[in-house]
This record gives structure tokens, C-alpha cells and sequence, in this order.
């Protein structure tokens, strides 16, 4: 079974102040031309996108140098509500740990991980943390929650869909576009059970 969990970009939801996708038909078979094309703009941060350590930490990898590894993998989708506190983030952890998807952890629900669940993840070596809100943290102090998850050397992947998805094991799949020197990119998500 295949899980799409990702956000159509054109239409997704853009993180206030971001500049919104935009697309224009450049070519069109109805106007004469002999095929369709579009362009596009849009920001990397954009509907469902990851976040390489160097968003926010001016020392860390790229996109380009991060490989496909922490987008490819075992992964454990949680479901969780609310603000995340440090005895949360354990549990989210223990749960993914016994469904053998340690590192590479997704977590459903409405869900604010706090500066204190950042350091638990953080201290655990993910390779992969992902949500369904546009950012992590709190919307006060999304700067610091990046920080601590990035400074470990962890991608991101924000933005997914996973209304309809059961808390498990998947297979993930989130490469992000190859954007040499960039600290983010959208990414077609999918899981498979």
C-alpha cells in the first residue's frame, strides 16, 4: 500500500511571510504552439519540503551534501496532539523504537514540539524528524526548536499530509530536489506499507 503525503504545491499551505508557488503557462497547445509548458517559481520551504542543517545553522550541510540516506529509510509514523514535552518526545521515541523505525520518525496530529522534546530528539541521533505543520516549534520561538534539531545534524520534513495514514512501519521516501548549496527543497513524500 502507498501513502501520498504530499501537499499539492500550487495550492499547499505557505508559511506566513514565505512568497507564495506561482506558475505560468509559458507554451500552450491551444495557443499554437506545439507542446505545454510551464514555469514556476516558488520558495524551497514551500508545501511539503525538508530542511537541511543549514537553514539555520550556518556551519551545516547542504542539501547536496547530505546524500539520500536520511530521506530513505525505515520510518515509524506516531500520532501524537498538542505541545510535546520531554517525557512526550520519550514515548514518541519508545513507540518508534518498537516499531523499527528509530530513525526516521514522523509524527501526525496537531503537534508543537517544544525547545525540551527538540533536545530529546536532538540526543537521539535521528536522521529524519517530520510533521504535519508547516515548521517546528512554537510559533513564538520556531528558531530555537530549528536550531537544536538541526545543530544535531538532522534533515526536517515538514508540511506532510497524514490524515488516513495508521501509526506503524513504512518504507519513506522523501528525496528532496538535488538544489546544490541549498538549505531546504520540496520533495514528493510517500510512504509504503
Amino acid at each position: 500500500m502507498l501513502y501520498d503525503i504530499t501537499q499539492e504545491i500550487f495550492s499547499c499551505k505557505v508559511y506566513p511571510g514565505d512568497p507564495a508557488p506561482a506558475m505560468e503557462r509559458i507554451r500552450s497547445i491551444d495557443r499554437g504552439d506545439a507542446s505545454n509548458l510551464t514555469a514556476f517559481s516558488m520558495c524551497a520551504h514551500n508545501g511539503t519540503h525538508v530542511d537541511a542543517p543549514f537553514h539555520f545553522v550556518n556551519t551545516g550541510r547542504t542539501l547536496d551534501q547530505m546524500g539520500l540516506d536520511p530521506f530513505v529509510g525505515r520510518c515509524a509514523v506516531v500520532r501524537r496532539e498538542g505541545s510535546l514535552s520531554a517525557a512526550d518526545a520519550q514515548s514518541v521515541l519508545a513507540e518508534a523504537k518498537a516499531a523499527g523505525g528509530a530513525e526516521r520518525i514522523l509524527i501526525a496530529g496537531d503537534v508543537t514540539v517544544t525547545a525540551q522534546a527538540a533536545e530529546v530528539f536532538a540526543a537521539a541521533g535521528l536522521k529524519l524528524l517530520g510533521n504535519e505543520s508547516q515548521t517546528f516549534g512554537p510559533d513564538e520561538d520556531h528558531k530555537t526548536v530549528h536550531r537544536i534539531l538541526l545543530g544535531a545534524g538532522m534533515v526536517l520534513l515538514e508540511g506532510v499530509v497524514l490524515d488516513g495514514v495508521p501509526a506503524g512501519t513504512y518504507l519513506l521516501n522523501a528525496a528532496p530536489l538535488n538544489l546544490g548549496g541549498c538549505e531546504g527543497a520540496p520533495c514528493r513524500a510517500w510512504l509504503m506499507k
